[in-house]
């Protein structure tokens, strides 16, 4: 029979490390998947997922029980991935005139009617995709959170640590942001 999160958790603390790979094994999917949204290479993924793991099984005696043990690796996640991003802070600038045919064909639709361009085309995700790696780190935790995993502001603050109203500033000023950055490549690719 298979143990539950609480009893694998307690034969951990307990000194049975072997209990723990189970919660590996059970989490690594979501906790990759989640990873994958914010870093760029294989390898920055796979060093954001060993960081969760280690932290995880250090602050495991952390572990309250008063939520799911997947909300506490989740919200422990999320925090890993954001120093992730504010420690690689790198000059993210790419040039817009390397956007590929499906890029650029929605970015003219867009140009040309902004209301009328689906954001379902493959062009539009790609283009958000390359438009999320340029943003600040705040921003695109924000912007990943908000839109893209489609979480609530308050679930938002309970992930972060930030209260209600920094996460509604640090929306609206990541929403900017990105419009910013769209405004920049449309100027780059027609002026």
């Amino acid at each position: 029979m298979e143990r539950t999160d609480p009893e694998l958790i307690k034969a951990v603390l307990g000194g049975d490390t072997a209990s723990f790979e189970p919660l590996v094994q059970k989490y690594l999917p979501r906790v990759f998947a989640t990873a994958r949204r914010y870093a760029r290479r294989e390898s920055e993924v796979e060093d954001i997922v060993q960081e969760v793991w280690l932290k995880s099984f250090q602050k495991l005696g952390t572990f309250r029980g008063d939520a799911p043990f997947e909300h506490w690796l989740m919200r422990l996640t999320v925090r890993t991935c954001y120093d992730f991003l504010r420690s690689h802070q790198r000059n993210r600038e790419t040039s817009f005139t390397e956007l590929n045919d499906s890029e650029t064909d929605w970015l003219e639709r867009f140009v040309a009617d902004p209301a009328g361009a689906s954001d379902e085309a493959d062009g539009a995700k790609q283009l958000v995709q390359r438009l999320l790696e340029q943003l600040s780190p705040p921003a695109r935790l924000i912007i990943t959170l908000l839109e893209i995993e489609d979480r609530s502001v308050k679930e938002i603050a309970q992930i972060t640590g930030w209260s209600v109203p920094l996460v509604k500033v640090r929306a609206f000023r990541a929403r900017a942001e990105m419009r910013k950055l769209l405004a920049k490549i449309a100027r780059e690719k027609y002026l």
